[in-house]
């Protein structure tokens, strides 16, 4: 199978006029982390019978490239607990300044240290680190067994390999609201940016969110009494809205999708690990790439592709209370 892109072909519209550059692909639901707003304890994970191998992800990838996507991001899950996923960051990254314009990764930072120099020699230039805590019981508690000096330590590899880091932290109340100016202090001192994200209702898990639900809103009138933050205008192409921290180079970013709901401008599709293309986080409408690849080869797939586009929602729906669909965050990948 050959997808890699040559020109423009069949470019990515939805139904609302907005045109689609990112794709966000889940190349594992497992995680060696079990965060308690994210999974429940006790989760099951999908066979690896049911998965794309990884050759199906790069063809598929390679397709997006060349109907007009210019983000990638792989995720999880962890991405980096699946075997040989090396291989398919290489093959992708030989795209970036040939139609893709970044390959990026989300990662809980617990084997960052082991990969960094490789992600770097294949094109990655930049990563997102989930972390809610700074402390290490309260971060063991958040994750149930996590250790923050492993993950530190992976950070500091990463930056040290020439990583740009983005710290990932999800706004907790009474569990992390505390840490939030700390960390912010934190990631200024060390040269980092940090993105704020309120918990999303996705998935069941053994706690009621409705009683960690933060608003940013507050959260960011909380935190410009104790830094000077800029607007900045600078996108990464996903949903964060981004200030500038004490005239520096670190960056503030807000995901709001409670408080402040950011669909208008959405141009992100979503990608399984085993090949379902969900076209919005908070909707079940999806299309199977991996079944319409292996059935119909490119033709299928970009039928397929325009399907989804076709079925693409306005905006989601989330309320704190339920959930919004049953899958959990690893499925579809953050």
């Amino acid at each position: 199978m050959n997808a890699a892109p040559t020109t423009l072909d069949k470019p990515m519209v939805d139904t609302h006029g907005r045109t689609i550059r990112y794709l966000r692909i889940s190349v594992t639901d497992r995680c060696d982390l079990r965060c308690r707003y994210c999974m429940s304890e006790k989760m099951t994970f999908l066979p690896k019978s049911k998965l794309m191998s990884l050759e199906e992800i790069a063809v598929v990838s390679e397709r997006f490239i060349a109907r007009g996507v210019t983000k990638i991001r792989l995720s999880g899950g962890e991405p980096l607990v699946r075997r040989d996923v090396g291989e398919l960051v290489q093959r992708l990254g030989r795209h970036v300044g040939s139609g893709l314009e970044e390959l990026t990764m989300t990662t809980n930072g617990t084997r960052l240290a082991e990969h960094a120099q490789q992600m770097v020699d294949a094109g990655i230039r930049r990563v997102n680190v989930s972390m809610d805590s700074l402390d290490p019981d309260r971060f063991r508690y958040i994750t149930r067994h996590g250790d923050v000096a492993q993950v530190i330590g992976g950070i500091k590899a990463g930056r040290d390999a020439g990583l740009a880091i983005k710290i990932n932290m999800v706004a907790l109340k009474g569990l992390n609201e505390d840490e939030i100016a700390p960390m912010l202090a934190w990631c200024r001192d060390e040269g980092f940016d940090l993105s704020l994200i309120e918990t999303m209702p996705l998935g069941a898990v053994d706690e009621d969110r409705t009683d960690r639900f933060l608003p940013l809103t507050k959260v960011f009138d909380d935190l410009g009494r104790q830094f000077t933050l800029t607007r900045d205008a600078r996108t990464t192409g996903g949903p964060a809205r981004y200030w500038r921290v004490d005239g520096g180079p670190t960056r503030l970013g807000l995901i709001s999708p409670l408080t402040a709901n950011f669909c208008d401008g959405c141009n992100r599709v979503r990608l399984t690990t085993e090949g379902k293309l969900y076209m919005c986080l908070g909707h079940d409408d999806q299309v199977d790439l991996k079944q319409a690849l292996r059935d119909g080869g490119i033709d299928g797939l970009d039928a397929a592709i325009d399907a989804g586009l076709y079925a693409k929602p306005k905006r989601h729906d989330f309320q704190i209370g339920t959930p919004a669909v049953s899958r959990h965050m690893s499925v579809t990948g953050g």
